[in-house]
This record gives structure tokens, sequence and C-alpha cells, in this order.
């Protein structure tokens, strides 16, 4: 599984396009996880005289109406939108793993029960169903992130299932049966892992999605609230300033775009390598 994995990974880095992606990914996740070492200000140090200063060597993206520096606020920001992001899709994969394959796996009553669950959730949009569940939740982190984590797990319990009821009726389960295991051990040693490729690649691709829906919430005041910042927060406070210092709200939505564009490119190169392997391993 894991030779396989590098495998795909050294053929998607094959590409132009992949590395770039790969390498702006990397500069993203390195800023965002060693934010304190690589910036000498606070995220919240306000120097009110310091205010609306341009790109300088000592601010190099300016500063904000407050005084604080803006490259700061874009990494720690980072730090936030990324990890919202990442560990609520990582809830939704996790749980439509596990949904996914009990419905699949068995079907009958329990797969119709989870399926009108799962039905009922996507078909609201992920925005409405997000704003729904903040105003209940309450606005912050922690309810970005379940609201989020919620919103994409329709996606991935659908994928799951699919791909469970395509392979339970294969060879190596029905020996793997016959040898008396149980269903557990069928799903947690044969089937969830068959399927992780396909879920782990959406989930990478839903990673885009769910980053451009923190950012929205963050815009509308719903996501991590100040003086914590998240990209769509530093948007949402420079539209006042849009004039005055365009950059508040520029470079964190600069941010979002490259981020979400170099994760769909990546996403894109990553599937088109496993259709290869894919290709070869059927010649």
């Amino acid at each position: 599984m894991i030779d396989r994995s590098l495998s795909v990974l050294k053929v998607a880095l094959g590409s132009f396009k992949g590395r770039v992606a790969a390498a702006w990914l990397l500069v993203v996740i390195v800023a965002a996880v060693f934010a304190p070492l690589l910036t000498p200000y606070a995220y919240d140090l306000q120097t009110l005289s310091q205010a609306f200063q341009p790109p300088s060597a000592s601010h190099w993206l300016g500063t904000d109406e407050f005084g604080r520096d803006l490259m700061t606020r874009l990494m720690y920001g980072a730090r936030t939108s990324l990890s919202v992001s990442v560990v609520a899709i990582g809830l939704s994969v996790s749980l439509g793993l596990v949904f996914g394959a009990i419905a699949g796996y068995f079907g009958g009553r329990v797969d119709r029960a989870i399926t009108v669950v799962v039905d009922l959730t996507w078909s609201f949009p992920e925005i409405l169903l997000a704003l729904i569940l903040v105003a209940i939740i309450g606005p912050g982190v922690t309810g970005t992130l379940l609201a989020i984590g919620v919103a994409y797990l329709a996606q991935f319990t659908r994928l799951a299932r699919g791909q469970i009821m395509s392979l339970r009726s294969e060879t190596f389960v029905e020996a793997a049966r016959s040898l008396g295991a149980s269903d557990s051990f069928i799903l947690a040693h044969h089937l969830i892992p068959n399927t992780l490729a396909p879920v782990l690649v959406t989930a990478m691709l839903a990673t885009g999605d769910a980053i451009i829906l923190e950012a929205t919430l963050g815009f509308f005041g719903l996501g991590a609230q100040p003086p914590t910042p998240s990209w769509g927060g530093m948007m949402s406070s420079g539209t006042a300033q849009l004039f005055r210092a365009p950059g508040i709200i520029l470079f964190p939505g600069l941010a979002v775009a490259l981020t979400v564009i170099a994760i769909n490119i990546f996403g894109d190169a990553l599937v088109a390598a496993m259709d290869v392997r894919s290709r070869e391993r059927k010649a």
C-alpha cells in the first residue's frame, strides 16, 4: 500500500504543473506550521502609529488598520484556515468511510437508513448547511470545523458505499469469509483499505472547497473570532479599507485563490497518476 502510494506520488510530481503546485502547497504548510519562527511579530500586536504602512523592509506586505503586520497575520491565518479545513475533511472522511462501509456491506434496512440521512444533508448546498449548523452551534473555530465536516459527510459516505458495494462480492472477500473471518475483520482489513485511494484523492480535492467554505464563513464573521486571524476574516476586515489599503483584502484573497488552485492541480495530477498505474496493472 505504501509502495503504491509513493509510486503514484512520484508520477504526480513528474509533471511540471504537479511540481509547481506541490511547491506552493509546501510553502503554505511551512509558513503555517513555523509561523512563530518565521516572523518577529505577534499576530495580535497592535501599533496604531504604524497603521496602513505600505510594504517595506520592516513589513513585507505592509500593515493593517491597527498597525499589525500583514505577513504575520497571513501566515497565522494560513494556520487557522488550513487546520480547520484539513481537520474538517478528515472528520468527514473518517465518518464517511465508517457509514459508507456499513451501508455498502450490509445493505438492506441499514443501507436505506444511512442513505436517507446522508441524502437529506446532501440536498442542501454546502454553504447553506454550514450556515445553519454554525447558527446552531455558534460562531468560532469549533463551529466552523463541525459545520464543514457535516457539509461534506454525504460525499464521502456515498463514495465509500459505492466502492464497498463493488468489492463485497470479489473473490478475496469470499475467501476471507470462507476462512471464518468476521464482518468487522473483512471491512477493516480488506474492504476499507481498498477504498482508500479514491477516497483520499477526493478528500484532497474537497479540501480546496473546504478552504473556500471556511473563508466564506470567516468573511461573514462566523469563523475564527478576532483577534485570531483567518484568511476569510482578514478579507472581511479589509472591505472597509479597500481603497485606502487594498492589500489587506488582496493578499489573503490571493492566498486563498493560489492555494485552492494548487490543491486542484495537484489533485488532478494524482488522479492522472492513479489512472496510469491502473492501466499499467491491466496491461
